[in-house]
C-alpha cells in the first residue's frame, strides 16, 4: 500500500480490517472505546438503518479480538486508540452474529437461524480452536442447537478462563420483516412463550448470570427495541446507551468530522466543489439527527447517505442526479410497511397527519415497549423516533419535541401519506398527469392548471374532504402530492427575509434547464368570512412574497430560473382565488 495515496472513499463498506487494510478513509470513532468500557458490560444501541453500526462493532470486533493481538499498529496505527489503548485490547474471542442474514419466511424461519447460527459457531471454533483442548471442534458440533453449542463455548471458555466479546448486529431484523409482512402472529411465535428466538435470548441472559462466566461483554444493535422487549420480558438482558448524551455521535458524522473528510480530498485535489458548497448541499437532506436531549448542539450526518454522495462527487466529478440513495428509499420503504402494521388508518395516521403539516410532534421516548403496545401513540412516536422518521429537536412543556430531520426524511412521509390514501381508497391522483402540469409549471410558467387539477380531483374524490379542514391541513396535502414531480425540491415553511414563506419551488439542481421557481403563499379562508375578505387574504401575501423573494437566498439557490410569486386561497378544500404578483411592478409601485 503506498503510504502517499489518496484513501478511498468507504462508500458500501463495514469491514473494518479491510477499509483499514485497503487504505479507505475512517471516520475514526475510537475515541468512544473507553466510554463503551465504562459503561455497563451488555450495550444495546438503537440507530436508523445506513447509519454505520455495522463498521462499528466491526472496529469493535477488530480491536478486541485476542488474534489481533500482535496487528495493533496495523490496523489502529493512524487511530486515536493507538495512543490511548485500554486494558482490554486483544482480550477476547469474539463471537458474532448478523441477522439480517436470517431468511424471515415462516416456513424456513427457524431452520434458518439455525443455520446462522451454526455458521458463526463454526466461524468462532475455526478461529480460536488453538485456544482450547483437543477436540473442542467435535464436541462443539456434536451438540444439536445453536444455544447447546453456545452453552458449551461459554462453560468450556469459562473453565479455561478464556474470555468472549458477543456482538449481535441487527438483532431485529428479521423479526421486523416477519411484523411486516406476515403479520403479529407469526412474530409472536418466535418471541413470545416458547419460540425459539425468545429461548436464545433466554440462554443469553443465563450465560450473563453467574460468577466467572466467559460471556464478558456484549454489544446488541438493532433499529428499534420491540423485539428485544419481548424476548428478555422487559429489557433486562442490558444497557440501553441509545439516548446517553455520551453516545449521540458514536456513529454517523458530526459536521465538523465530515468537514475533516471534505478537507482531506480537496487538499489533494480529488474534489471539484468547495467544502463550504458540499456542506450546503448536503446539510438539507442528510444532517439534523440529534440522539439525545443534551446534544442539540451536535448535529448528526447520516454516514451512509453522505458516502453516497461522496463517492459521487469523487468518481464522476460531480454530485449524484438523485439525493436520495435508491438503498435509503428501499429500506424507509420497508418501514413503512411496519409503521402501519395493522393496514389501517387507524389512530396513529393522525400522527402521521401531524408530522406532515407542522414538520413535528411531542411527546415522551419510550426506551422499551412490546409489539402489543406499539400503536399506542406515545410508542408509535417513539418508533419513528428510533427509525430515523423523527430527531429530537428539543423539550417543551415536559414532554420532547420531535421534528422531521431533513428533506430525505420528508420525501418519505409524503409517499406515507399519499399511499396510505391510496391504498384506502381514499384518494388519488394520476401521476403521470401530475407531472405533466408540472413540466408546464416550470418551463412555461403554467401554473394554475396544476392547481386546479388537483382541485378538480378534490371535487370528484369525495371521500377526502374529512381529512382537508383547516389552513395546516390543506399544506400538509398539498405538500405531500406536489412533492411527486421532480422538477422541484419542495421547501415547507422556508426562512427568508425573516419570515416563513409558505412554499418555495427551488428548481432542481439536477435539472439544469428549468425556467420558472416559485414563492407561494396559501391562505385560507374560514368558512364564515364573506367572499371580500379574498382581496385582503391576497394583499397580505403579496406583501408576503415581495419580502420572501428579495432574501439574498433566492438568488443563490435559484440558478438560472425566473422567479414568479403566486397565492392560493382556500376555503375547505376548495380554491376561491390565484393570484401571480408581478415582482418587478410591485417594486417599482413601492419606490
Amino acid at each position: 500500500m503506498e503510504q502517499n495515496s489518496i484513501k478511498g472513499i468507504p462508500y458500501g463498506l463495514s469491514d473494518y480490517e479491510s477499509l483499514t487494510r485497503d487504505n479507505c478513509y475512517y471516520v475514526d470513532k475510537t475515541h468512544f472505546i473507553p466510554l463503551i468500557e465504562q459503561e455497563a458490560r451488555y450495550l444495546f444501541l438503537i440507530r436508523p438503518r445506513r447509519f454505520g453500526k455495522t463498521l462499528l462493532i466491526n472496529m469493535l470486533a477488530a480491536y478486541y479480538d485476542i488474534n489481533n493481538a500482535d496487528h495493533f499498529k496495523e490496523l489502529f496505527g493512524e487511530r486515536w486508540i493507538y495512543e490511548h489503548p485500554t486494558a482490554l485490547r486483544a482480550k477476547f474471542m469474539i463471537l458474532r452474529f448478523n441477522f439480517s442474514a436470517v431468511n424471515s419466511t415462516p416456513g424456513r424461519l427457524e431452520e434458518s437461524f439455525e443455520e446462522h447460527c451454526t455458521g458463526r459457531l463454526v466461524e468462532f471454533a475455526d478461529k480460536y480452536e488453538h485456544l482450547f483442548q483437543p477436540g473442542f471442534r467435535q464436541e462443539l458440533m456434536s451438540r444439536t442447537t445453536a444455544s447447546t453449542r453456545l452453552d458449551y463455548i461459554n462453560s468450556t471458555a469459562s473453565r479455561l478462563r478464556l474470555r468472549i466479546y458477543l456482538i449481535i448486529d441487527e438483532y431485529d431484523n428479521f423479526t421486523n420483516t416477519i411484523l411486516s409482512t406476515f403479520g403479529k402472529d407469526e412474530y409472536r411465535k418466535a418471541t413470545h412463550g416458547e419460540g425459539f428466538f425468545r429461548y436464545f435470548f433466554n440462554v443469553l441472559k443465563f450465560l450473563t448470570s453467574g460468577n466467572g462466566m466467559a460471556l464478558e461483554r456484549m454489544f446488541i444493535t438493532g433499529v428499534s427495541p420491540i423485539t428485544l422487549d419481548d424476548v428478555t420480558s422487559g429489557f433486562n438482558i442490558g444497557t440501553n446507551i441509545t439516548t446517553s448524551p455520551l453516545f449521540n455521535a458514536l456513529v454517523g458524522f458530526t459536521e465538523t468530522e465530515l468537514r475533516t473528510m471534505l478537507e482531506y480530498y480537496r487538499d489533494r485535489g480529488a474534489l471539484t466543489m468547495g467544502v463550504e458548497e458540499m456542506i450546503a448541499d448536503m446539510k438539507p437532506w442528510y444532517d439534523n439527527y440529534h440522539f439525545s436531549e443534551e446534544c442539540l448542539n451536535e448535529s448528526m450526518y447520516n454516514s451512509d447517505m453522505t458516502l453516497y454522495y461522496m463517492n459521487s462527487c469523487l468518481k464522476l466529478g460531480k454530485k449524484p442526479r438523485e439525493m436520495v440513495d435508491t438503498n435509503i428509499r428501499t429500506d424507509y420503504n420497508k418501514l413503512r410497511h411496519l409503521i402501519r402494521i395493522d393496514h389501517e388508518l387507524d389512530a396513529n395516521f393522525s400522527v402521521i397527519r401531524e408530522i406532515v403539516e407542522n414538520g413535528r410532534t411531542s411527546g415522551t421516548i419510550s426506551s422499551a415497549f412490546s409489539v402489543e403496545k406499539m400503536v399506542d401513540e406515545n410508542n408509535f412516536k417513539s418508533l419513528l423516533y428510533y427509525f430515523g422518521l423523527l430527531s429530537i429537536r428539543g423539550v417543551e412543556e415536559g414532554e420532547t419535541v420531535l421534528a422531521i430531520p431533513n428533506n430525505t426524511v420528508r420525501e418519505q412521509f409524503y409517499n406515507y401519506l399519499t399511499e396510505a390514501y391510496a391504498d384506502e381508497d381514499i384518494f388519488s391522483l394520476n401521476i403521470s398527469t401530475l407531472g405533466k402540469l408540472a413540466k408546464e409549471m416550470a418551463y412555461r410558467a403554467d401554473w394554475q392548471p396544476l392547481f386546479t387539477y388537483i382541485a378538480t380531483e378534490l371535487e370528484k374524490q369525495s371521500r377526502i374532504r374529512e381529512f382537508i379542514d383547516g389552513e395546516a391541513h390543506v399544506k400538509g396535502f398539498l405538500l405531500a402530492y406536489l412533492n411527486m414531480t421532480n422538477f422541484y425540491q419542495l421547501m415547507p415553511e422556508y426562512e427568508l427575509g425573516k419570515g416563513y414563506a409558505d412554499f418555495y419551488f427551488r428548481p432542481n439542481p439536477q435539472i439544469s434547464d428549468i425556467r420558472y421557481a416559485y414563492l407561494m403563499e396559501v391562505k385560507y379562508l374560514k368558512r364564515d368570512e364573506p367572499e371580500s375578505r379574498i382581496a385582503t387574504l391576497k394583499e397580505e401575501a403579496r406583501t408576503q412574497l415581495l419580502k420572501y423573494a428579495s432574501d439574498e437566498i433566492v438568488a443563490q439557490t435559484i440558478g438560472g430560473a425566473q422567479l414568479k410569486l403566486i397565492t392560493i386561497v382556500f376555503r375547505g378544500w376548495e380554491i376561491v382565488g390565484m393570484e401571480e404578483t408581478d415582482k418587478l411592478f410591485n417594486e417599482k409601485r413601492d419606490s
